[in-house]
């Protein structure tokens, strides 16, 4: 199990080849990517050191124990990205296809609500912070007990 908070692009192919999914029958990944929307051409991530990582790895062991997995890899990045760069990873492997994929779901909609990542978006109209989305509660929800 691996959390990895990156500054640096990552490259999602090479991730995927170089992670070792030993024993498993299903290997689910999905890969964010900062989207242009609303004329939006870049997002400033902030994080704590240290505590970021700390929750993700709670979050991923709450994933491994409920799902049964493998192995598990989180990246996400943090400092400035433009419109189309990768800003996140999740790579979830398990011994069946239904748990690695619930496990994936499980593990994005947890960074989509509740990890420790602060995000602004620059664009035509300036600056502005992104705030919490009802929709991502509710996904997180659905997961019942999830922190």
């Amino acid at each position: 199990m691996e959390v990895r908070i990156a500054l640096d692009p990552f490259d999602p192919g090479a991730e995927l080849s170089g992670f070792s999914a030993a024993g498993a029958g299903a290997v689910v990944s999905f890969t964010g990517v900062v989207r242009g929307d609303g004329g939006l051409s870049a997002l400033e991530i902030e994080h704590y050191p240290g505590m970021t990582e700390s929750a993700i790895a709670a979050m991923v062991e709450e994933a491994r124990a409920r799902f049964g997995l493998t192995a598990a890899r989180v990246i996400h990045r943090h400092g400035r990205l433009d419109v189309g760069e990768p800003i996140m990873m999740v790579l979830a492997a398990a011994p069946h296809r239904r748990a690695a994929f619930e496990a994936a779901e499980f593990l994005m909609d947890y960074l989509k609500s509740r990890a420790p990542f602060w995000k602004k978006e620059l664009g035509p109209g300036g600056e502005t912070w992104v705030a919490a989305r009802d929709e991502d509660e509710a996904a997180l929800g659905r997961w019942g007990g999830a922190t």
